[in-house]
């Protein structure tokens, strides 16, 4: 599999250390970024730099994008110089992103009258998680282009579960959001009421993690609420996104999500007090400002 040629657009905090573990495997890797400085690290070790997307595409037979949205993914793969016009017929388009599922299936169709094939793959596990290269990848689309596709989105993938068609890999995902948006509220919530009981957090944290209360999402985000830190790498903005697009998927299917929707408002209020570039622990402090 390393004699394949690989391509990778959208080298930011995920997509960075994910085209690294591709470079660090072995393969053969063309990127490009809009910004030079964004390259040069890339090309310092070993990577090709492409004028464009549609470049990348003419020189890959598997090309990767991780971008931040659905205008996003479009731009990059349908837009002028995309993808589309690059890539030759069986070329494969493994998207990472975060997007609406009807777009991705949109997308797919566009690609497929050109003979590309697509899969929607986005992942799970953070920045931390692409770092080390354990990932949860949850794809959608061809099953035995997946198979021939898998040992390579291993290189940053610990587990890689075929979901069905394609935009069944972003209907997974809408539903990981779920669990992590909703999850991180209760959290930020019981961290507010044991600080304001007077309770020790740490203490709190390490005894709920010993019981049915345990969670990533406790373990990661917990002390980051108590010591009020919200640097973190994943932007609260991403989050607000991704529930959003759970509650669109939720509305066209008759399918109600209070929580989720609760979760979303609280993120929207993060949105317009200025926390857009946070971490989403930071939600923790909409609630400091309400009673």
């Amino acid at each position: 599999m390393s004699s394949l040629r690989l391509g990778f657009i959208g080298l930011g905090a995920m997509g960075a250390p994910m085209a690294r573990n591709l470079l660090r495997a072995g393969y053969t890797l063309s990127v490009h970024a809009r910004r030079p400085e964004v390259l040069a690290p890339f090309v310092a070790l070993g990577a090709h730099a492409a004028r464009s997307p549609a470049a990348v595409a003419a020189q890959s037979d598997i090309v990767f994008t991780m971008v931040t949205d659905t205008a996003a993914v479009e731009a990059v793969v349908l837009g002028h110089d995309g993808i589309i016009e690059g890539a030759a017929p069986g070329t494969v388009v493994i998207d990472h992103s975060t997007i609406d599922p009807a777009a991705t299936t949109r997308i797919a169709a566009a690609l497929g009258a050109r003979g590309i094939v697509m899969l929607d793959a986005p992942v799970s596990g953070g920045v931390i998680g692409a770092e080390a290269g354990t990932l949860v990848v949850m794809a959608g689309g061809d099953e035995a282009v997946f198979a021939r596709c898998s040992p390579v989105m291993a290189a940053s993938a610990q587990r890689l579960v075929h979901m069905g068609p394609v935009g069944a890999g972003q209907v997974a995902k809408a539903c990981n959001q779920i669990c992590i948006v909703v999850n991180q509220l209760g959290v930020a919530e019981a961290m507010l009421l044991a600080e304001r009981s007077g309770l020790d957090t740490t203490r709190l944290i390490d005894a709920l993690q010993g019981g049915f209360a345990a969670s990533r999402i406790m373990e990661v985000q917990g002390p980051k609420m108590a010591r009020r830190d919200f640097e973190g790498r994943i932007e609260s903005r991403l989050h607000h996104k991704d529930i959003h697009v759970a509650l669109e998927v939720a509305a066209s299917l008759g399918v109600a999500m209070p929580a989720s929707a609760l979760a979303a408002a609280v993120l929207d209020r993060l949105q317009e007090s200025g926390g857009a570039a946070l971490d989403s622990a930071a939600v923790i402090t909409v609630l400091e400002r309400e009673r």
